[in-house]
């Protein structure tokens, strides 16, 4: 990858912020998610997906505390509302209040050279800093190229850097390979459909949340049959879409997750795929003689034990 396109600031347009305020609010929310909220610091962010009980995603976020001890979590904005309204629907008696917060909040993606330094060490993954009322999250790169998430009060100046196209920075998303619930795949996956467990998105020694127990049974029983992976088409591609095997014409064997135009033309896109498939023959899009995806390499390695 020429990693001179990914350089500059773009603005995250289609995020958007559940503010969870009040004496309970971490508490809260570490009982909903995936993440362990509890022990969250001022240093570190927290991938965590939002399960239904069959341990399904309907959600996923990147969750951070602010200095007031507020907990912003950022979410694709098309699913939003009725996240909003599932969550609040477990606050009972927590004293925690649950609101949108995108008009409050600018979200922009920072790209190679326009990153910032969060510590003078290394900056892993969901490192966190504060700058006044900013914060900065360290994501995961695409392909070697540094990213990083800084959300800010919306009347503070953008961030320096060049304009970055909102398409380029959703083609990095893709090739980062941490997938983003959107809705057309909403209760599609269980975690580790996505390799949540090998980006930093489930702890699997916090205390219960929904789904917890399926998604326990999937990572330690050794009945998970899908992971996700990168690939390219050069045909276009959407969230929701089915992917078929040539050996296996009858039934979708993966689902598009995430997809994005390449700069060099075609598209890439993570998928959820069965591993039977992936190991024994070719994926077609839309069809067992539809275009071909082409694997492409991982970008991280999957976590052999938890």
């Amino acid at each position: 990858m020429n990693t001179t396109i990914l350089n500059g600031v773009a603005a995250l347009t289609h995020l958007g912020i559940i503010k969870v305020e009040g004496e309970d609010a971490a508490k809260f929310i570490h009982g909903q998610l995936t993440q362990d909220f509890s022990l969250l610091d001022l240093h570190s962010a927290r991938l965590a997906a939002f399960c239904t009980a069959k341990g399904r995603m309907q959600a996923s976020f990147i969750g951070l505390k602010r200095l007031n001890g507020d907990v912003l979590l950022v979410c694709s904005k098309d699913i939003l509302g009725a996240t909003l309204k599932r969550l609040s629907m477990f606050v009972l008696r927590a004293k925690a209040r649950l609101s949108d917060a995108s008009q409050e909040f600018a979200l922009f993606g920072l790209v190679g050279n326009a990153t910032k330094s969060i510590a003078t060490r290394e900056m892993p993954a969901w490192a966190k800093a504060d700058f006044d009322a900013c914060s900065l999250v360290q994501l995961y790169p695409a392909e070697g190229t540094p990213r990083q998430l800084w959300i800010a009060p919306s009347a503070d100046p953008v961030p320096d850097g060049a304009p970055l196209a909102l398409d380029l920075w959703m083609w990095g998303e893709v090739r980062s390979g941490v997938a983003t619930i959107t809705t057309p795949v909403v209760e599609a996956f269980v975690p580790q459909m996505l390799n949540y467990e090998s980006v930093g998105g489930v702890n699997f020694k916090k205390g219960c949340y929904p789904g917890q127990e399926v998604v326990a049974r999937s990572q330690f029983r050794g009945t998970l049959k899908r992971r996700a992976f990168v690939v390219h088409a050069e045909t276009a591609m959407v969230a929701g879409s089915e992917v078929f095997s040539a050996t296996d014409p009858d039934q979708p064997v993966a689902t598009v997750v995430q997809a994005a135009a390449a700069p060099k033309g075609g598209f890439d896109a993570i998928i959820s795929a069965q591993l039977s498939a992936v190991d024994n023959g070719s994926l077609h899009l839309g069809a067992a003689n539809g275009p071909t995806l082409k694997l492409l390499p991982l970008p991280y390695e999957l976590l052999s034990e938890v």
